[in-house]
């Protein structure tokens, strides 16, 4: 622990520790009141059903952990390299970015374009020109333009604030395709359907809610000749300025006369509609209500992890292995891998029962389970020993002693034992 004296002379404060002559905010590059890298959604989706099913789908995708590992012959996990591309996907993408934010940005504008590039904006090496370097930033990017070997993408760039548009070879980008395309980005898809459904309500939606009347007044005579027509005409907006004019909205008419009002709702089969496209989309992807309002049971979670967030990871990998890793890093035994929590969705009086079968079956070992929930590891050696802790440890056999050779009584034996 330092000294009061160390503290005085090293400590530091945000507010007082600056030069007193400093008059002037110092030139830091471009500024916004807003974060400039965030993610936009396209407008058709901002306020559909899509927006929720991305970032939900996008949560869980970036809750597993991705690991650039090593294997051994049977592509079995051994153990995690320590690389810049492994610090990128368990620590910080990049200068904006966490791991799972950088994730969650993936899924979630690979969900809204249809396609995305993951680029390496930071390398140990030209990638251009070598085949072999390491990653120290990914960001994702939106692909503007398409070439036979190259394309351009739409990037945000840290060092200036702003987004720019770049020119890379497919080699070096992670170019990765929704694997629901068909589902949500086609022209004719579910989800653009639904979404349309969903446009035309919010415009009945707005026009009922837009404060109009829509009533129509029977004048008692018929409007035929265009002298007729300017005295409805003018009758009509006679009404209108009693209307504005009055406190309470309140307008008088003729006995004569008479109003209908048009503003209830229509009778159409929209609703209906919408219902029906939003079951088929959510059956499409293997999702149901309960996933949504945390109510799932387990069947359901592993029919929508397998249905649904099982499909997108395996794409990332597939992409950032293809991408990513040399061909001499692939024979190495060089691969990325995910992982998930297997107690995460373990209630907690089935916890202790599912940490008996873990270790029981000698999968893991008590400390492993320990780490899973939260604890520190146990100082016991026992704790580390991958065993079944309800049986007795085996005993150690003792290492054999020589035989031993009978004593003999006296010499004379001995001689004669030696004749014999």
């Amino acid at each position: 622990m330092a000294s009061i004296t160390e503290r005085l002379v090293h400590a530091w404060d945000a507010f007082k520790s600056r030069d007193p002559t400093e008059s002037y905010y110092p030139y830091y590059g471009e500024s916004s009141h807003s974060r400039p890298d965030r993610i936009r959604v396209r407008h058709s989706n901002e306020k559909s059903i899509a927006t929720a099913v991305y970032n939900r789908i996008a949560l869980d995708v970036a809750s597993l952990k991705i690991l650039h590992v090593r294997t051994n012959e049977d592509q079995m996990y051994e153990e995690t390299i320590n690389s810049g591309l492994n610090y990128c996907l368990t620590q910080e993408a990049n200068l904006d970015q966490s791991h799972k934010a950088f994730i969650q940005d993936l899924v979630f504008s690979m969900f809204d374009e249809g396609v995305i590039a993951v680029v390496p904006v930071e390398t140990t090496i030209n990638p251009i020109t070598f085949g072999s370097y390491d990653i120290l930033q990914l960001r994702v990017g939106k692909i503007v333009e398409w070439f036979p070997a190259h394309v351009r993408v739409k990037l945000y760039n840290e060092k200036t604030g702003h987004h720019q548009e770049i020119t890379l070879p497919k080699k070096m980008v992670a170019i990765i395709e929704n694997p629901f395309y068909a589902v949500m980005n086609e022209h004719n898809s579910t989800l653009q359907r639904l979404i349309r459904k969903l446009n035309i309500l919010d415009a009945i939606d707005e026009q009922s809610g837009s404060g109009k009347l829509d009533i129509l007044v029977q004048l008692p005579y018929v409007i035929k000749t265009p002298q007729r027509k300017k005295q409805a005409e003018d009758r009509r907006k006679d009404i209108e300025v009693q209307l504005s004019g009055s406190k309470y909205g309140i307008a008088y008419i003729d006995g004569t006369e008479r109003v209908t009002q048009l503003n209830r709702p229509a009778e159409n089969n929209l609703m209906k509609q919408i219902e029906y496209l939003t079951n088929m989309f959510y059956s499409q992807l293997g999702i149901t209500e309960a996933v949504f309002n945390g109510t799932a049971d387990e069947a359901e979670m592993l029919n929508y992890n397998n249905r649904s967030v099982n499909p997108v990871v395996s794409v990332i990998i597939a992409e950032f292995k293809r991408k990513f890793l040399t061909r001499t890093a692939r024979t190495q035994l060089q691969s990325i891998m995910s992982f998930s929590n297997a107690f995460a969705m373990v209630p907690i009086k089935d916890l202790a029962d599912a940490a008996d079968k873990f270790t029981r079956n000698e999968i893991l070992t008590s400390n492993e389970v320990r780490s899973e929930i939260g604890y520190k590891p146990s100082k016991d050696p026992k704790a580390n020993e991958l065993r079944n802790k309800n049986l007795n440890a085996p005993e150690e056999e003792p290492p054999a002693e020589p035989p031993k050779v009978p004593e003999a009584k006296n010499r004379k034996e001995i001689k004669n034992n030696g004749k014999s």
